[in-house]
C-alpha cells in the first residue's frame, strides 16, 4: 500500500524567500516531527535518524535522503530510504500575480514494514501543518 498526500500552501512573500527554505535539507528536515536527529552531508545528502511509534520498530530508523531533481528556484524533489520505508517529496513554487507565491507539496510513502503506512495514512495532515508553520516562521523572521 502506498500512501500519497497533496497539499498546497500560499505565502505573501517572494519565490526566492521559500525557496531558500523548502530546498535547505536542514529546514525539511527540522519541521518534521517523527525526524528525531539528522545529519547534514558536505554533499547537500541528509540522514535521518526518524522515530515512530509502532509496535515493530524499537529504535530510530535512519533514513538517507537526496534530493534527486532541482530546478532553483521553482522545483526540489528528494527521496528517502530505508529499511522501514521509502518516502518521495516533491515541493513546486509558481509565482502568483500579486507578487506572493503557491508552494504545491506532494509526498508518497511505501512502507516495508506492518504499520508504516497507517501511521503516515493517519498522521501526514499534521506533518504538512508543520512543514507550513515552520515555512511561515521562517518567512516572519528578520533575515
Amino acid at each position: 500500500m502506498t500512501v500519497r498526500v497533496s497539499r498546497t500552501f500560499e505565502f505573501d512573500a517572494p519565490p526566492a524567500d521559500v525557496w531558500a527554505f523548502i530546498s535547505d535539507a536542514e529546514q525539511r528536515a527540522d519541521a518534521i516531527s517523527v525526524v528525531d536527529s539528522f545529519e547534514v552531508h558536505d554533499d547537500g545528502s541528509a540522514t535521518w535518524h526518524v522515530a515512530l511509534p509502532i509496535p515493530m520498530i524499537r529504535s530510530t530508523i535512519d533514513v538517507e535522503t537526496e534530493d534527486v531533481e532541482r530546478d532553483p528556484p521553482n522545483r526540489v524533489k528528494f527521496v528517502g530510504k530505508s529499511r522501514a520505508f521509502r518516502v518521495t517529496g516533491e515541493h513546486e513554487i509558481t509565482e502568483t500575480d500579486d507578487g506572493g507565491c503557491r508552494l504545491a507539496n506532494e509526498f508518497v510513502v511505501d512502507g516495508r514494514l506492518p504499520g508504516v503506512e497507517s501511521f503516515f495514512k493517519r498522521n501526514f495532515d499534521a506533518e504538512l501543518d508543520n512543514l507550513e508553520d515552520a515555512l511561515r516562521a521562517s518567512l516572519a523572521s528578520p533575515a
